[in-house]
């Protein structure tokens, strides 16, 4: 990590960074306990999450156009979205308003396709292949080490100010990154405009996933696990209300353990993917949720709290993992377009079991949910270990891939 945080453009864009990750830890879990303090329904608070997923169908339409524009105007822009996007949350005082709760969590889904289309693509810009693994590793430790605070100053905020707190804080978030990454320097060439037809273009991005054996299996793979989170979004909340007879709020207090692990996670995860490659990285990440799904089926603060450090581990594992995969095979034109197919290939059956998941825990008992989530993550992490001959591991990055501060001038 400390190779590519020498590299002054990485840092810069670091440092933005930092300000919107910080935002997305504080909003995301407090807008689903906002939904269920103003309803008083686990499936309602799920369904927060549900409308912050459900964009994702959309990817690759604005992958398309995240690819017909330069990467760091395109972020910025959409950051300055993103932080006007959040004001209507001003509005909300009852439970007759969470329409705009819902409407604000399907624009920030948006927003959240098109940062995440521009950043990979700008992440190529800046840094080399050999140092992307640890481009992302340092990023997913600074998002999981948020992870610790930032769920509790979520629902903090919100208990202090009834909500407001929380669009304050994330369109200030939001601003400060976009002004930081403003100043970012970095060469881009002008995109050049295909002579291919028009949906041709927007699939391009799916064409390639399918068409290259590494990412399809990673893909594939991956996409049963996220059923299994998505659904586990809802089942949490009647872990904590049914099963530890906690409010809504110590769900925080879980998203905060998870950071120990998501801290520990993200500053290894660089090193796994360079011994082991990135699928049998990804694949370890995944059955590193297995005994959270497990030991939640018998409710108990002793076995929550070490299974959601094992869990949070996980989680940076399969996102450098799949990230440097997609980063290191995709060429640069085409990796909004990627990125977004990868989106929304993962996240629509997010969006699905998130649904699914609302109207299941309301159905029968959180405890069965949670063995069949268990099956299909041990199911997942054995097939993806099955196919980790098709990612090799990556080179060790040497000293001279990182550039020193530019030196002074010589005198005149």
């Amino acid at each position: 990590m400390r190779t590519v945080l020498k590299r002054p453009d990485f840092r810069l864009l670091f440092g933005g960074l930092f300000f919107s990750m910080t935002a997305e830890s504080v909003l995301l879990l407090a807008l689903a306990i906002w939904a269920k303090d103003l309803t008083g329904s686990d499936g309602m608070a799920g369904a927060a999450i549900l409308a912050v997923v459900a964009p994702m169908t959309l990817a690759p339409l604005i992958g398309f156009v995240v690819d017909r524009f330069r990467r760091k105007p395109f972020l910025v822009s959409t950051l300055l979205v993103s932080a006007v996007g959040l004001s209507p949350l001003l509005l909300i005082v009852d439970r007759d308003d969470l329409w705009i709760l819902y409407a604000v969590a399907v624009g920030y889904g948006l927003s959240f396709i098109a940062v995440s289309a521009a950043l990979n693509g700008l992440i190529k810009e800046v840094v080399p292949d050999e140092l992307l693994a640890e481009a992302n590793g340092a990023l997913q430790t600074v998002k999981q080490g948020l992870r610790l605070v930032a769920p509790l100053i979520g629902a903090g905020l919100y208990v202090a100010t009834r909500g407001w707190g929380l669009a304050i804080a994330g369109m200030t978030g939001f601003l400060i990154a976009a002004l930081i990454i403003f100043f970012l320097r970095v060469p881009e060439a002008k995109p050049v405009r295909s002579e291919s037809r028009w949906l041709s273009e927007v699939t391009a991005g799916i064409k390639h996933l399918t068409g290259t054996p590494s990412l399809k299996r990673a893909v594939v793979g991956s996409v049963a696990a996220i059923l299994v989170f998505g659904f586990s979004e809802s089942v949490f909340f009647a872990y904590v209300d049914q099963g530890l007879h906690r409010p809504p709020q110590f769900l925080a207090v879980i998203v905060s353990v998870q950071g120990i692990g998501g801290l520990l996670g993200g500053l290894t995860a660089s090193k796994v993917v360079r011994r082991l490659g990135e699928i049998s990285t990804l694949a370890l990440g995944i059955v590193l949720f297995l005994p959270l799904f497990v030991t939640s089926i018998f409710p108990s603060l002793w076995l929550i709290f070490p299974t959601s450090v094992m869990a949070g581990w996980g989680l940076p594992w399969v996102i450098v993992g799949l990230m440097t995969l997609m980063q290191r095979v995709t060429p640069g034109p085409i990796m909004g377009r990627v990125s977004a197919a990868m989106e929304a290939l993962l996240s629509g059956p997010q969006a699905i079991a998130i649904g699914i998941g609302a109207i299941l825990v309301e159905q029968i008992p959180f405890r069965a949910i949670l063995m069949i989530c268990a099956v299909v993550c041990l199911l997942s992490g054995a097939y993806l270990w099955a196919g980790r001959v098709l990612s090799a591991p990556a080179p060790e990055p040497s000293e001279s891939d990182a550039p020193a501060e530019p030196a002074p001038a010589p005198a005149a």
